[in-house]
């Protein structure tokens, strides 16, 4: 017998966006023992050798060290481990030329729960009743968006427009500011750069003019910045991270090899992060100290930031070069199939256009050759109005061997060929 659950417990107890389709994935994997799959699906970083020596490195410190004792054996501030925030407050004073204090950085269990903080603190109803709108202005974005918010009618996402180039087979979503509503039933802004799942990066222009669409209403902003410099620095193209007085500049340590600790940082002005710190104290307390700890021997020291622009950047853009010239390759010139620019983070993503099935249908086709990634539907979260193009995308994660992303591919171009040409047929 099922337990009796109250309305948010229903709604949270249920699997959204693409955990729906890992647990899919999972069951596949254990149904099919004897079959080898080429799993192109997961948004969990490779064990870089160099990365890991890091961390060991640092927790080696740390062990050696008369902190360990406080850091692991004592409660803390809800703010975070002060030597932790003391290390981001230089780091990004003399990087960025802020003036930061550590009242304006807040420590969150990943910057998920960051963004659930945030999403529940300024979207939802008001105390006279007025739903607050949280705003994510360019989808496609993060898939986990959808499911932070307790009142899923707060979230609203607006279409791209969408910059194609024929020829190389390429494209780049935009924001529409001619569509974009930011007013005073706007909560907050979302939106990630790099992108999860594109791998767009918004320009600078782009970012300012989103934040001095929310300026006149007092929204905040905030940069989802899981893959942005100075650290993971998974940007493939240049990008500057943005500071401002509405702005919430959101990262994390996961993609810098420290998934397992669920580091998240907020940046901003002390009165956002004030709020957030409130909600984390009612919520757990405070974060986990150990990732923390050994995060700013990292920081201090430089190796963190030197490790991201050598190691991990060059390691995942290699690793899309080796898809995009796969695909250059394979696929049929003569097919509208579109790769997404790669401008950073861990995934590439793929659009072939009218797709005479759905991206479900054609997931299930890709499984049955041995490749696995994810159909890019579920990448869409609080965009209301129907649109093909959802069903069109697939998410490709770049986390697999050379030879796996080379093999498999070559098989989505089979399978894409052999799709196209049923349609003929049948026409």
């Amino acid at each position: 017998m099922n337990p009796a659950l109250t309305k948010i417990g229903d709604q949270m107890s249920n699997l959204t966006g693409v955990r729906a389709i890992m647990k899919d994935i999972i069951e596949t994997l254990r149904a099919d023992a004897g079959q080898h799959f080429i799993n192109l699906s997961a948004g969990n970083p490779l064990i870089l050798p160099e990365v890991e020596q890091l961390w060991r490195d640092c927790t080696a410190e740390l062990l050696a060290s008369s902190e360990y004792g406080d850091v692991v054996c004592r409660y803390g501030s809800s703010q975070g481990y002060a030597p932790f925030v003391e290390a981001i407050a230089n780091d990004f004073n003399k990087r960025y030329g802020l003036n930061l204090s550590d009242r304006n950085i807040l420590v969150t269990a990943g910057s998920q729960t960051l963004y659930f903080y945030a999403a529940n603190a300024f979207g939802g109803y008001t105390t006279s009743g007025n739903l607050k709108q949280i705003v994510l202005p360019l989808s496609p974005d993060y898939t986990g968006y959808g499911g932070v918010c307790l009142v899923p009618e707060a979230l609203v996402a607006y279409k791209p427009t969408l910059d194609i180039d024929a020829d190389a087979h390429q494209f780049k979503y935009r924001p529409d500011f001619s569509q974009l509503s930011i007013t005073e039933d706007t909560g907050c802004v979302l939106f990630s750069r790099p992108c999860n799942p594109t791998g767009n990066v918004v320009t600078d222009d782009e970012v300012k003019k989103i934040v001095a669409l929310a300026e006149p209403f007092d929204v905040p902003v905030l940069i989802d910045s899981a893959y942005a410099p100075p650290f993971p620095a998974l940007n493939f193209t240049e990008m500057t991270p943005i500071f401002g007085d509405n702005i919430l500049h959101c990262m994390s340590l996961s993609k810098a090899g420290l998934p397992g600790e669920r580091v998240g940082i907020a940046i901003g002005d002390e009165r956002w992060i004030h709020v957030l710190e409130c909600f984390q104290t009612n919520a757990c307390l405070h974060a986990s100290r150990y990732g923390q700890a050994i995060a700013a021997y990292a920081i201090n020291s430089g190796r963190l930031v030197e490790i991201a622009e050598t190691v991990i950047r060059p390691f995942y853009q290699n690793k899309f070069a080796v898809l995009e010239d796969t695909l250059n390759q394979a696929m049929p010139a003569n097919l509208p199939w579109f790769l997404h620019r790669g401008e950073g983070a861990i995934f590439a993503w793929l659009w072939l256009q009218d797709l005479p099935i759905t991206d479900w249908e054609f997931y299930q086709e890709l499984k049955q050759v041995g490749v696995i990634v994810v159909p890019g539907s579920t990448f869409f979260p609080g965009l209301r109005e129907d649109w093909q193009h959802k069903h069109e995308c697939l998410r490709i994660s770049l986390t697999g061997s050379d030879e796996e992303i080379v093999t498999g591919m070559q098989r989505l171009a089979k399978v894409a060929q052999d799709v196209y040409q049923r349609l003929i047929v049948r026409s």
